[in-house]
């Protein structure tokens, strides 16, 4: 029998892309997902477990159950606006999961994470790109939920010898390249499918927030990752921590840096259709530029990103936007 993996979060976006992932590297992907923003026709390449993460009881019965090797742990709300309005909905549900989830693996002896963090650990930068060594200076409660749980693993490492990976993401965008999974957030607050949207006249017309930032074209630029490639990087992440590497933290980005007007363009390009612009003021905290230096991942994972070049991250978003919508246009 292959080794199980439990994926919390893996009836959503990151999460199902993780399990294909995983079960195309001979693992047995377990979902673990309370489905309030997943999808359960999401959870093809292995078991679906429901559950809440604030659940330590049923957590634990799962666990018992297939014996994980380690855990992937997607499961959070990650809206960054929301979290300003409901900082106690997130703390609640990203730390409060966080904390049960480490109570039940500590319970049933499961002792490897890998967790989804994010770039927004980093806050407003002082340069760029960024290293895993750069300060932790989060400005919303999203970052600062995800900045607490990577201390939270770090302190349990040192405490309980825990084994860990804090994969901190920059852009995740794209659709898995087969069809089979993609994005499908509601509301949807991700530029390339709004954009894309804005294509098929399904929604509103793309606001963009502010055009006069310290930039060559005057829109934020920022650093964007196939999530196909991030679910590679789980992968290698799950075999780095069960092989006896290092844990840490670690970058996942392209390191090359897109404007707004470069992606709108992009997806004018690979849609050929034009998309309706609103120029709209700036967002409160909104960085200039947020690029990832991914060295360490590269050279101590061995990640190669092979599909997070910006036409092929939008022409597979695009193809997944047409089948969400019923679109039959090639």
């Amino acid at each position: 029998m292959p080794d199980a993996i439990l994926v919390t979060g893996g009836a959503g976006y990151i999460g199902s892309h993780a399990c294909k992932a995983l079960a195309g590297a001979g693992y047995l992907p377990v979902a673990y997902d309370n489905l309030s923003r997943g999808h359960r026709e999401l959870v093809r390449w292995g078991p679906l477990e429901e559950g809440d993460l604030a659940d330590g009881r049923r957590l634990a019965e799962v666990l018992r159950a297939h014996r994980p090797a380690a855990v992937l742990h997607f499961a959070a709300f990650i809206a960054v606006g929301e979290s300003v309005r409901e900082p106690l909905l997130y703390y609640r549900n990203n730390v409060g999961g966080a904390l049960s989830l480490l109570r039940a693996m500590e319970e049933t002896g499961v002792g490897t994470i890998v967790f989804s963090s994010t770039a927004a650990v980093y806050g407003d930068p002082e340069r760029v790109p960024l290293t895993e060594e750069d300060p932790r200076r989060p400005v919303n409660p999203y970052g600062r939920g995800k900045r607490l749980i990577e201390e939270l693993l770090e302190d349990q490492a040192a405490a309980r010898g825990l084994r860990y990976a804090s994969l901190r993401y920059f852009n995740a965008a794209g659709a898995d390249p087969d069809g089979e999974t993609g994005e499908r957030h509601d509301p949807e607050t991700h530029l390339i499918p709004l954009v894309l949207r804005a294509a098929q006249r399904r929604g509103a017309p793309l606001t963009l927030f502010g055009d006069d930032y310290d930039t060559p074209d005057g829109t934020c630029i920022r650093d964007y990752i196939h999530v196909s490639d991030l679910a590679q990087a789980h992968v290698l992440a799950v075999r780095s921590l069960l092989a006896g590497r290092p844990s840490g933290a670690f970058n996942l980005g392209s390191g090359e840096g897109y404007s707004v007007r470069e992606v709108i363009e992009a997806c004018r390009r690979v849609t050929g259709e034009a998309i309706p612009v609103t120029v709209g003021p700036r967002r409160e905290g909104d960085p200039p530029r947020l690029v990832a230096d991914p060295s360490r991942a590269r050279q101590q994972l061995g990640w190669r990103p092979a599909l997070s070049d910006l036409d092929t991250i939008v022409r597979t978003a695009w193809t997944w936007c047409k089948r969400e919508a019923g679109d039959a246009r090639s």
